[in-house]
């Protein structure tokens, strides 16, 4: 999807809405901020939830998620019932994740390295707001780019910035890669597709310890849809 809104828009969203959270942590203790995240995360489960621009166009319905436990999910090969609208819960770090599809290719095994493609919207869960997106046309030629390596099944990345860096070097000022973008990679398969019906995609739910630095600074959880795809 390439809906036509300005990055710098978004740039601006993204900053009220750090500035407000951070006003507000100023009066808020960190176990209060840690429980407002909670209640967000617990409240965007369950209701009819979408994401939507600053234009009031629905860009992703999520709707009602049915959430499952890692048994289950392990049970169903590694896989959510996308009908069912079935998340996992990671229980040691919090991230929820749908896998949207599942991807074609190769998995990345340990002592491998690849550089992938990311596509993704991110959403403020506590704010009801976008904050960052490189999927529109003003991105569409700088995607965020990993540099990926998994040893023994830790997975480490940092985002390249060779070519400028995509959108989330672009507002963030950093390389790092938020924690809970790593955790699908465990489940998908990484490959130079050619169509997007064999792009791996997944959407999350992280919470600000798995994110951005600046959901961590001022504790706020993040939804993103994301895609995975190996440079060609």
């Amino acid at each position: 999807m390439h809906t036509r809104f300005s990055p710098y828009l978004l740039y601006i969203i993204a900053l009220i809405s750090v500035m407000t959270a951070a006003s507000c942590s100023k009066t808020e203790t960190y176990a209060e901020q840690k429980e407002k995240e909670r209640k967000a995360i617990n409240s965007f489960l369950s209701r009819d939830a979408a994401v939507v621009n600053a234009s009031g166009d629905t860009l992703i319905h999520v709707g009602h998620i049915n959430v499952i436990s890692e048994e289950q999910f392990l049970s169903q090969d590694s896989m959510t019932n996308f009908e069912k609208n079935e998340y996992v819960l990671f229980g040691s770090t919090g991230v929820y994740m749908q896998i949207v599809r599942k991807g074609t290719g190769p998995k990345l095994e340990s002592g491998q390295s690849k550089r992938i493609i990311t596509r993704y919207t991110e959403f403020n869960i506590l704010t009801d707001s976008v904050l960052t997106s490189n999927d529109v046309l003003y991105y569409s030629t700088t995607p965020d780019i990993m540099d990926v390596t998994n040893s023994y099944g830790t997975f480490t990345a940092s985002f390249n910035i060779e070519n400028g860096g995509g959108a989330m070097y672009r507002t963030y000022g950093s390389t790092e890669v938020p924690g809970g973008w790593l955790i699908p990679l465990t489940y998908i398969r990484i490959g130079r597709q050619t169509s997007a019906e064999g792009i791996a995609k997944v959407r999350l739910i992280v919470p600000h310890t798995q994110g951005q630095n600046l959901a961590r600074n001022s504790v706020y959880p993040c939804f993103y849809e994301i895609t995975y795809q190996e440079t060609r």
